[in-house]
């Protein structure tokens, strides 16, 4: 049995982003576990720019990146082609977004919109009754601006613009809504709320206890409020496709393609998923991890409302609804080397390009949507998957 003393992580505590430093860890690594870190130790980037991103640093994780496209959107915010990074070890989910990507250009470009904004956290108050609960949601109401005023002490970018409240027992559960620029904005809202508990507590008359989160943000699990309520970016992507097109390049016919769409949205219902899509969260995690967003925002990023019409004359109008999108151009992990350059290549980094961000995920979401369940429909699916999606020796 190993002493507790040797499988004690090396680290520096001058500076544990130094050359010595990561040595120390992947020398610690390689005796430990009898294994090679030849690829996880070479990198390009600057450990020095680390600090806040990650912990007892050793190297990298290489995942091959792809582009997919071009993507034509018609957005407020994103405008033209773009060529779309994705990140993934999954075969065929580029080329199947690609193919997804070029009928939508032919069929004129996918128009988006951004609908909603705004981050939260959730604290929830504790009363001796429940009407002295009800009573504190009418003082919340009276006192709002000094609330958000305390919230503001603590932020630049961020601005609390509403509390919700939903009652339960002697508890009033909150949502401290945010807009937050072009941070994702967990840990912004995070402090801010903290700020305005504690003026509130100070502030307010009576008795009372807060938990500064009381799992209803539910941040990284998705969820039925979030869903209605939206967290992150709220963001429709549609488009009408002509039945010739649809035919011509996906080998399919339009009221085909929708009889599917229903015995899919049955499917969805009968497994009460957050999402009666085909596989958003391909695109949104691959994106994701290309451009350095918190990647376990995929939870609740990748739930969607899709809708579908086939038009009297034969045509296909599709769209998708992602009512929980939470992506950033500025702070985390955009700024680290190889994702502020996946982020460039949007045109999408720093200030001012989290909108423009949303809108490429939500139409590049669903032009893959299209492909793939044009492909089973087709009955593509299979074959496209074993042609290059096998990669075994």
């Amino acid at each position: 049995m190993r002493d507790e003393n040797e499988l004690k992580i090396p680290r520096d505590r001058t500076d544990d982003y130094a050359p010595g430093a990561i040595a120390a860890r992947q020398s610690f690594a390689r005796e430990y576990a009898g294994s090679s870190l030849d690829h996880v130790g070479t990198y390009s980037l600057d450990p020095q720019a680390l600090p806040g991103n990650v912990e007892n640093f050793i190297g990298v994780a290489q995942v091959p990146i792809g582009l997919a496209g071009p993507l034509l959107v018609n957005g407020e915010h994103a405008h033209g082609d773009f060529l779309v990074p994705m990140a993934t070890t999954e075969g065929t989910l580029v080329a199947s977004y690609s193919r997804g990507m070029k009928l939508c250009r032919a069929a004129g470009g996918i128009t988006t919109t951004v609908v909603d904004d705004k981050m939260q956290r959730a604290p929830v108050f504790t009363f001796p009754s429940a009407r002295e609960a009800r009573d504190f949601a009418g003082w919340l109401d009276e006192h709002f601006d000094e609330i958000a005023a305390a919230a503001q002490e603590t932020t630049s970018s961020g601005r609390l613009i509403e509390i919700q409240r939903f009652f339960a027992s002697k508890m009033l559960y909150t949502r401290f809504n945010y807009t937050t620029g072009d941070a994702a904005g967990q840990n912004m809202t995070g402090k801010a709320t903290f700020a305005a508990c504690a003026w509130i507590k100070q502030n307010y008359p009576g008795e009372l206890h807060f938990l500064l989160e009381g799992q209803f943000a539910t941040d990284k699990k998705t969820s039925v409020v979030n869903m209605l309520h939206t967290r992150g970016k709220r963001v429709v992507a549609e488009i009408t496709l002509p039945a010739a097109l649809v035919e011509e390049q996906m080998h399919v016919s339009t009221d085909k393609l929708f009889s599917a769409r229903l015995k899919g949205q049955l499917g969805a219902f009968m497994s009460v998923t957050n999402n009666n899509g085909n596989h958003s969260a391909n695109g949104i995690t691959a994106i994701f991890i290309a451009t350095g967003q918190d990647v376990a925002n995929v939870a609740e990023s990748s739930a969607l409302y899709g809708f579908s019409e086939l038009l009297p004359n034969g045509d296909f109008y599709a769209s998708v609804t992602l009512p929980s999108l939470i992506v950033a151009t500025y702070g985390g992990g955009t700024g680290l080397a190889t994702q502020r350059e996946c982020l460039e290549l949007l045109g999408c980094y720093g200030t001012g390009g989290v909108h423009k961000l949303a809108e490429i995920i939500a139409a590049t979401v669903l032009a893959g949507e299209l492909s793939l369940g044009s492909a089973v429909v087709a009955e593509e699916w299979v074959q496209a998957h074993d042609d290059l999606g096998r990669n075994r020796p």
